[in-house]
């Protein structure tokens, strides 16, 4: 690798990402990032999931580091051990799930043309998933 290459990588590298952070579910934070990738560590807390969703101009391909994911992608539900991948598709509804009691670790690599979050639904949003009523 050249000093120019090795440079131009290293400018890649997100130091504060706005994707980065805490939620209710586990920690992302941002690894490197480009014009038409992300690269993520992904955090889930055990018993723990991130909402179903998707996205129409990027795919993720899920690397599991350490734990076991529940994954849902469209119509098919796996279990995806440590040191296995799985690959979603754009245009594709998906939820990741930690049925384990340790935390899940992901790295996520995201590739697309946009990967701007408001390109990111939820059931709800796409009329999906019906809330149901309280019972009085």
């Amino acid at each position: 690798m050249t000093q120019n290459e090795n440079n131009d990588r290293s400018n890649n590298i997100s130091e504060t990402s706005s994707h980065s952070g805490t939620r209710y579910w586990g920690n992302v934070e941002v690894i490197e990032e480009g014009d038409t990738y992300r690269i993520s560590r992904i955090e889930i807390k055990p018993r723990h999931s991130i909402k179903p969703q998707i996205h129409y101009h990027r795919n993720e391909h899920w690397v599991v580091v350490s734990g076991v994911a529940k994954v849902t992608c469209g119509e098919e539900e796996i279990l995806v051990n440590r040191n296995e991948s799985t690959y979603v598709p754009a245009a594709t509804l998906h939820k990741v799930e930690n049925p384990g009691h340790i935390p899940l670790v992901i790295l996520e690599i995201q590739n697309g043309e946009y990967l701007g979050e408001d390109d990111t639904e939820r059931p709800y949003d796409l009329n999906l998933v019906k809330p149901v009523p309280e019972s009085k």
